[in-house]
């Protein structure tokens, strides 16, 4: 018998499972010098002026932070030329998916999203007792007209994380805005950008392209990836002034904590230094990729800071394979490997393993 009388949306509903960790690989397998591919991370330091910043403000954190996080809004907002109303700040922006769930889903919604895609968007709805609608991919990337098919009168919201996570596709916003014409106004429409800096610019900006005409779109993006402040939870959503009024009702109190509000101000400062770790990255998935395809690997076009392998049912096998070896990737069952591209050094040693795995090519 269980403790208390958990909601049956609720009971049977798997945990959310992070990237294993690379010392907790070295453990499991007696080895050691394991390096973590698992989980999307910037591979290098903050900018020395994001350090500096978290330095100077950690003294202060014996008194609360800025709830609504003001002066970090205005930062965003002056950042991509929008007014702050248009602005809110939540703990990453899987926060900020709790959020967006919580004001919008009552028991019975239907919220639609492709699938195989975040492992947080079937959470964040049925905690809320709402009913997740996935529609399959093809050819790892989203088919906008059965999205659109699947909704329904009951429907609430449509979640969109482009790129994909895991398989790293990603959408023009040409494509979306000829799906967002299909769209119920009263549907919310969620843009998941957490990769956006990885992605190609002639993909469009949906904050300029789509949100001028489209009040019932919302997007999200995140200091987590490019900006190396995975650590200190701080995403931010772009919407109409109406949208960010309700997302703010169900921020919890002091959530994005002030070593995180000052971290994020001094990385938008601090753009011309980070860019050329972001360049670098986009460069050695460029690399990797290539390599893949040399030994016949047929990958998708890969648009974030990680690349795809459809293992299908070979996932586990390999998986474990590329463990023992030091190399910690994301799996998904049944389905592939997702592998951060790392340092040029951790690039090649994961393409050394795959290439030492037994049958992975």
């Amino acid at each position: 018998m269980s403790v208390g009388r958990i909601r049956p949306s609720v009971s049977a509903l798997p945990a959310y499972r992070p990237g294993k960790a690379a010392d907790q690989a070295e453990k499991e397998h007696n080895i050691t010098d394991a390096i973590k591919l698992a989980s999307n991370e910037n591979p290098y330091p903050p900018a020395p002026a994001v350090i500096e910043a978290i330095t100077a403000a950690a003294s202060g954190v014996n008194r609360y932070p800025d709830h609504l996080a003001v002066e970090l809004r205005s930062a965003i907002a002056k950042w991509v030329d929008v007014d702050s109303s248009h602005i809110t700040v939540g703990a990453g922006s899987v926060g900020l998916l709790r959020q967006i769930a919580m004001i919008y889903i009552d028991p019975g919604d239907e919220v639609v999203f492709p699938w195989l895609s975040f492992e947080a968007y079937p959470i964040a709805v049925t905690t809320m007792g709402g009913v997740p609608v996935t529609v399959p991919l093809v050819d790892h990337s989203f088919d906008l007209d059965a999205v659109a098919a699947a909704i329904t009168e009951r429907t609430k919201m449509v979640m969109l994380a482009t790129p994909n996570n895991p398989t790293g596709t990603a959408l023009d916003t040409g494509t979306i805005r000829a799906f967002l014409d299909q769209v119920p106004k009263d549907v919310i429409v969620l843009i998941d950008e957490a990769y956006r800096e990885f992605t190609d610019p002639a993909l469009g900006d949906p904050v300029t392209d789509l949100l001028p005409h489209f009040r019932n779109v919302v997007v999200f993006r995140t200091f987590s990836k490019a900006y190396g402040l995975a650590g200190l939870r701080c995403g931010y959503a772009i919407a109409d002034p109406e949208v960010i009024v309700d997302i703010d009702k169900a921020l919890l109190p002091f959530t994005n904590n002030q070593l995180a509000q000052v971290a994020a101000m001094a990385a938008i400062e601090s753009v011309s230094t980070i860019e050329p770790h972001i360049d670098q990255l986009v460069r050695e998935r460029s690399r990797v990729v290539a390599a893949l395809g040399n030994a016949g690997w047929d990958t998708p076009d890969a648009q974030a800071n990680f690349v795809w392998l459809a293992l299908g049912d070979d996932t586990s096998r390999v998986h474990l394979e590329l463990e023992k070896s030091g190399v910690v990737t994301r799996p998904f069952a049944g389905e592939g490997l997702r592998v951060t591209i790392g340092t040029p050094t951790e690039n090649d040693r994961f393409l050394a393993s795959l290439g030492t795995a037994p049958g992975s090519a």
